[in-house]
């Protein structure tokens, strides 16, 4: 009888596998064939990305649910290069009829045509000004973003519309949009928050084998800073017993570097990426995947999930309540806000001038 194998990290990759979608009809299954030598473990061979075009029709995706802060979100890619393994988003490949494993972090879907439609939605009669949320599911600023540039196209329509916009990345490459977002912040049209899940490089390297460096994003907070851009730290996602003592330490090296406001959430494990993520520990950190999985149960009700409203975020119970309380304490000792002093405007909104268009009026 064949036996499972056990799955072997890939150079820059988050997951091990690539088991199939819960829509799908085959299950993949990896097994030894019996050909390798005794005691031998071949690195598996590296996978190269894969860009697709996405030929969506609609750009502003629209959200309804009451336990998050915005109403509508941009996302130019689906699927993301960073290859976190923690990353929620992981499930949504499967509806694309592909593996939230390693399709997720290989196979991804861009949007070329993200800033016409965007000036098309925006353009459209009765159209009502509230802020685009952008980064809310996959990183803006992966490493494809570097070569095709739509979410710098994306900011260049929504800056001509003054329309207001926030961004989470934990991509450095935001910085290269500064030009941009800062005449934005100007105006209270744009705000920032990249996300920072640890300070320890070599856990970063093996949890988020492509997005940048703890460093940098320390970096990419002081650049944005400095540029007058308002900007946040998310400190997430906490995991139990493997990034959860590193809290105040992040937040204070957020602060030093200029964020002025703070946010946490803890590990949200939804469908597949249940299996995806005992893997990762069991690959990686064996001696703690128990205790990890014990504390996430603990603050779901039991379970490794709960998707409840509310809940889903932070958890609840007697770990999740400590967790809350440590945030925060040090949000008040490093003085940190949870929302920015001013608002983002949502009335400076106006449709910009083309070429052709008739004068105004004096």
């Amino acid at each position: 009888m064949d036996m499972p194998a056990i799955p072997l990290p890939r150079k820059g990759r988050g997951a091990a596998t690539n088991a199939s979608g819960r829509f799908e009809s085959e299950v993949r299954v990896a097994f030894d064939d019996g050909w390798s030598e005794p005691g031998a473990e071949p690195e598996p061979m590296p996978l190269t990305t894969r860009l697709t075009v996405d030929a969506t029709r609609t750009i502003i995706a629209r959200n309804t649910s009451p336990d998050i802060g915005f109403d509508r979100s941009i996302n130019p890619y689906r699927g993301c290069e960073h290859g976190c393994i923690y990353c929620f988003a992981r499930p949504s490949h499967a509806y694309l009829g592909l593996s939230p494993g390693l399709d997720f972090e290989s196979r991804i879907f861009y949007k070329p045509q993200a800033a016409a439609l965007l000036t098309a939605e925006l353009g459209k009669k009765g159209y009502s000004c509230r802020p685009i949320a952008i980064g809310t599911n996959t990183d803006p600023y992966q490493p494809a973003e570097r070569k095709l540039g739509i979410m710098r196209q994306i900011l260049e329509v929504l800056r001509d519309f003054r329309h207001p916009v926030t961004i989470v990345t934990k991509g450095a490459l935001i910085q290269r949009d500064i030009d941009i977002l800062a005449e934005m912040a100007a105006r209270r049209l744009a705000c920032v928050t990249v996300s920072v899940t640890t300070l320890d490089r070599k856990l970063a390297r093996v949890m988020e084998p492509r997005a940048a460096t703890p460093q940098r994003r320390l970096e990419t907070i002081a650049a944005l800073a400095k540029a007058g851009i308002p900007t946040g730290v998310l400190s997430a996602p906490m995991i139990p017993a493997l990034n959860d003592a590193e809290m105040e330490d992040i937040l204070a090296a957020a602060k030093d570097a200029g964020a002025v406001t703070a946010g946490y959430t803890m590990l949200r494990l939804p469908l597949e990426l249940k299996a995806l993520f005992k893997e990762w520990l069991e690959t990686h950190v064996p001696n703690r995947a128990s205790h990890v999985l014990s504390l996430v149960a603990q603050s779901h009700g039991g379970k490794l999930y709960d998707a409840a409203w509310s809940k889903r975020m932070v958890g609840y119970g007697p770990y999740a309540d400590m967790l809350s309380m440590r945030f925060d304490r040090a949000c008040r000792r490093l003085g940190f806000a949870r929302r920015h002093s001013e608002p983002l405007d949502v009335t400076a909104f106006r449709l910009p001038t083309r070429k052709g268009d008739q004068l105004a009026l004096f």
